[in-house]
């Protein structure tokens, strides 16, 4: 993305005034999105960022910010539900 479209998504979202959540509940917040890359995944998206997450920690168990990285991957997906396109 070019620094000219991240601009108005920043000063949208940035201040995060929309709504304040914890990562558990954006986490949640994934279950109610199909995602368009992945339309036939029979399982929540939430499972797919636990996932990514043990994943990296099995690979990289020294690296506990990259097992944070996998978990939090995709929490921007979460705009969708605020009218973002996917």
């Amino acid at each position: 993305v070019s620094p000219r479209v991240a601009r108005p998504q920043s000063a949208q979202y940035g201040s995060c005034s929309l709504r304040r959540m914890s990562v558990m509940e954006a986490l949640e917040l994934l279950d109610q999105l199909v995602d368009e890359s992945d339309p036939d995944v029979d399982f929540p998206n939430s499972f797919h960022a636990f996932q990514t997450a043990e994943g990296i920690r099995r690979a990289h168990p020294d690296k506990d910010w990259f097992h944070l990285v996998g978990l939090l991957h995709d929490l921007g997906k979460v705009l969708v539900l605020f009218g973002e396109p996917q």
